[in-house]
């Protein structure tokens, strides 16, 4: 069989085991190792097996994938969610709209600590929407806030789908830290906006609350202390090069601990519940890694990506027409597919062939975080897009009397300000290079 007739049929029966519902990590070892055997045997596909476990897990930097892991479910059980929403809603909270701005803002802050936008939208859900729904919010602008900020957790540093794509396509994970700053910025200012902007059409949308006292004001902005001091020792430790990504998320997580034991708000079951979920997340977080790994040396043994490379670059096409296209595919296989399993899937293939292209000049290094942004950014519109944008049914969990159509109405001008943004970093590669470019000079 030729290399392009069995990738086709790889390709196929993957595809018909998403479809199917299969898990995407036994999706993936299923038709890569079926794949693999068909055009090379089964004697050599035994013999990658064997090290195929150890190449990929021992790398170093892959420690910082459970480290961030359970530093986010640490804060996330220490209530430190809750404390940066009340903060917000403390000084925002009583203006028209501003339990869902404080709702984005806090979403903002919890990602910078947790690293999932899975984890954000739900602990910010269960934090968040009661008071939503107590203030009588509409609730299509209540879940379209929290299930859009959820997605912060994806682009705000530290992100771990981040920290996949830079052990994928070989980046510097701190590199790519530095560059999401601006974009993941961008992303909280684009929905902040999006809010304002809805209060401003339907004002009965997000109506005004009780100002609480200066007091009270203040009691509620001195609890949110121990956010801010993990952020600016682990944030700030890491962008000025004091602590690399891996000793950066274990000092994350010995604060995330210390400070909710101190404050009382971790005892041993919440503990407990942290170790296990981070558990849970990492060992299928690694299974899709090893899925991930065998499918594409299948589609590596059929010289597909090189064949596309060469096909595209004497195509004659301009680079930006290809680059269209492969970020309106990423939108389009959002809607059926997670963002850690597309990350996985298509970087390793369309990753080179967009390195071998020439973007307004940029030198590789640049060009590289560029992309790796650009596709971040595309992957996180996934996560809220229908049929099955996770982060909607994340908040349709917390919010069971919503609809589920509802919540994606409300999910509809975020992704405009997403697609906004998305068109102002292609044009404008300077907002994902100049924190990089800045640390040269």
């Amino acid at each position: 069989m030729s290399g392009g007739l069995a990738a086709a049929v790889g390709g196929a029966l993957l595809a018909v085991l998403v479809v199917l519902r299969l898990p995407v990590a036994a999706a993936l070892l299923i038709a890569g190792g079926l794949g693999f055997a068909l055009v090379a045997g089964v004697e050599p596909l035994l013999h990658y097996l064997k090290g195929l476990g150890f190449g990929r897990f021992s790398n170093y930097d892959l420690i910082s994938v459970p480290l961030f892991l359970l530093m986010g479910q640490l804060a996330a059980e220490g209530g430190l969610a809750s404390r940066l929403f009340e903060a917000a809603r403390a000084w925002i909270g009583h203006r028209p709209g501003g339990l869902a701005l404080a709702s984005v803002g806090a979403c903002a802050g919890f990602g910078a600590l947790c690293g999932s936008s899975l984890a954000t939208a739900g602990t910010l859900g269960r934090v968040a929407m009661p008071a939503l729904q107590q203030a009588g919010y509409a609730p299509a602008l209540a879940t379209g806030a929290l299930a859009a900020g959820g997605t912060l957790g994806i682009l705000i540093p530290p992100s771990i789908v981040l920290v996949v794509f830079a052990l994928v396509s070989e980046q510097n994970i701190a590199k790519l830290f530095l560059a999401a700053l601006v974009p993941g910025l961008l992303a909280a200012a684009g929905y902040l906006a999006v809010v304002a902007l809805w209060l401003q059409r339907d004002p009965a949308a997000g109506p005004p609350t009780p100002a609480p006292s200066s007091a009270a004001r203040w009691q509620a902005s001195r609890r949110v202390w121990p956010v801010l001091v993990m952020l600016g020792i682990v944030l700030g430790g890491l962008y000025g090069g004091v602590f690399t990504p891996v000793e950066a998320a274990a000092v994350g997580v010995l604060m995330s601990l210390t400070f909710g034991v101190l404050l009382g708000e971790l005892a041993w079951p919440s503990i407990e519940r942290a170790l296990l979920g981070c558990g849970a997340t990492t060992a299928g977080i690694f299974l899709i890694l090893l899925g991930a790994d065998l499918f594409n040396a299948f589609l590596a043994l059929t010289q597909l990506p090189d064949r596309l490379t060469e096909a595209l670059a004497t195509s004659g096409w301009p680079p930006l027409l290809i680059l269209t296209a492969v970020l309106l595919g990423y939108l389009v296989l959002g809607c059926v597919m997670d963002s850690l399993s597309m990350v996985l899937l298509t970087v390793p293939l369309i990753f080179p062939m967009l390195m071998g292209l020439d973007f307004w000049g940029l030198p590789p290094e640049p060009k590289a975080i560029w992309l790796g942004i650009l596709i971040l950014t595309v992957v996180e519109i996934g996560l809220v897009t229908p049929p099955f944008g996770l982060n909607v049914f994340i908040i349709h969990s917390v919010a069971r009397d919503v609809p589920l159509r509802a919540i994606f109405a409300g999910v509809l001008p975020f992704l405009v300000s997403d697609l906004l943004r998305i068109a102002l970093l292609v044009l404008f590669p300077a907002l994902s290079t100049f924190a990089l470019e800045a640390t040269r000079t």
